[in-house]
């Protein structure tokens, strides 16, 4: 008999994002049940998906009542699965359904972290947002971390323990499918076409939710810092508006308001990291920075900050250029840098793309995923709970 194995996240949008190749693969291996707060019932046959899908209302926000009901539904439907395993992805999913899983007596409990919303908080939300991911790695039987700068930051806080945690090849959840991500000449016409750029033009790109922690203020000065300098450097910013800061980006670039632009969101991420030069992830916390990979996939180096996560996902001086958090005058000079320097960028970008397809491939990574939850399984099965 197949293992009996369940995948829960809180909203269908980290399935789509992050989970479809793996879901897929182990579709065929184990026997699958995936639960989320979704209504869309065709969602795994549409992606090819061997499994069934159970909604559960998990919310994102913390709602005490929601919680618990949520967690009594994931206590009966384990229950009524007889599971062999489960695994959560995202802080919500992951308390309720180790809470859930550790009082139903599932054998396996499985959690990847991918990042910490607690990092950058201050005050008693940060206590309280630190223990629920202490809770989560205590009620788990295993802990998976997609990079290893994030797993050794989570051992020195006292999160989780060098000897239940571990990560999954290079690192990444679901690493690049090499097959969509990748130079596109013309996908990098259209989009400069689109916003009225020449081949000449010089694009720096930031994809992904707008707000604070992600450093978008920091990118905004540093590009007012340096635009008289480099006249064909462009800004473009895609993703929505999720901390309502257009209107202060466009305060601190307001002497060059022209060469900004803002798409609010796309399907096609790759379109945009094709017709860009340089990508930006001036972030404040990142697991592992999944879009800086993709991108290099592309042949598009990067300028991140020197975090946690994102020092796995460059390397330094070979693939990238790094900063401190918060430099708005070292993110000018490497921005600077890459711009003032075609050679640069193509060396970086080559290299790049080499580690990509060597180390962050999807299939590479689902494939240490479907091996280490073959070896979590068997061994866990056996075993008297």
């Amino acid at each position: 008999m197949k293992p009996n194995l369940a995948f829960v996240v809180s909203a269908d949008m980290t399935i789509k994002a992050f989970l479809v190749r793996h879901l897929v693969a182990i579709g065929k291996k184990f026997e699958l049940t995936v639960m989320a707060n979704t209504d869309d019932h065709a969602l795994l046959a549409r992606e090819g998906i061997s499994g069934h899908l159970q909604r559960v209302s998990i919310v994102r926000p913390i709602n005490l009542l929601a919680d618990l009901k949520a967690c009594l539904d994931l206590f009966l439907h384990f229950r009524r699965l007889d599971l062999d395993g489960i695994v959560s992805v995202t802080p919500k999913a992951g308390l309720l359904s180790m809470l859930a899983g550790f009082m139903a007596g599932i054998p396996v409990r499985i959690h990847i972290f991918t990042g910490q919303v607690w990092v950058t908080r201050r005050g008693p939300m940060r206590h309280v947002l630190k223990f629920m991911d202490k809770l989560i790695a205590r009620l788990a039987t295993d802990i998976l971390v997609d990079s290893e700068t994030q797993r050794q930051f989570l051992i020195a806080e006292g999160v989780v323990s060098q000897e239940k945690s571990s990560v999954l090849a290079s690192g990444s959840i679901s690493g690049v499918d090499l097959l969509r991500f990748k130079p596109d000449l013309p996908a990098r016409d259209q989009v400069r076409q689109e916003l009225g750029l020449r081949d000449e033009n010089v694009i720096l790109l930031f994809l992904g939710r707008l707000n604070r922690d992600k450093g978008v203020l920091d990118l905004a000065q540093a590009f007012d810092a340096i635009a008289l300098a480099c006249p064909k450097a462009e800004l473009l910013f895609v993703g929505p508006d999720e901390g309502a800061l257009r209107a202060e980006i466009r305060h601190l670039c307001a002497s060059h308001l022209s060469r900004v632009h803002f798409v609010d969101y796309t399907s096609l991420p790759e379109k945009y990291m094709a017709a860009a030069d340089v990508f930006c992830l001036p972030s404040y916390r990142e697991g592992f920075g999944s879009v800086i990979i993709e991108a290099a996939a592309v042949g598009v180096p990067a300028v991140a900050s020197r975090i946690y996560g994102l020092t796995d996902a460059v390397l330094e001086g070979s693939t990238g250029l790094l900063h401190p958090p918060g430099n708005a005058s070292e993110l000018s000079a490497g921005l600077k840098l890459l711009i003032d320097s075609a050679e640069l960028r193509q060396q970086y970008a080559h290299a790049a793309r080499l580690r990509v397809a060597n180390e962050f491939s999807s299939e590479r990574v689902t494939a240490a995923l479907l091996e280490y939850l073959n070896g979590r399984l068997e061994v866990k099965h056996e075993a008297p709970v």
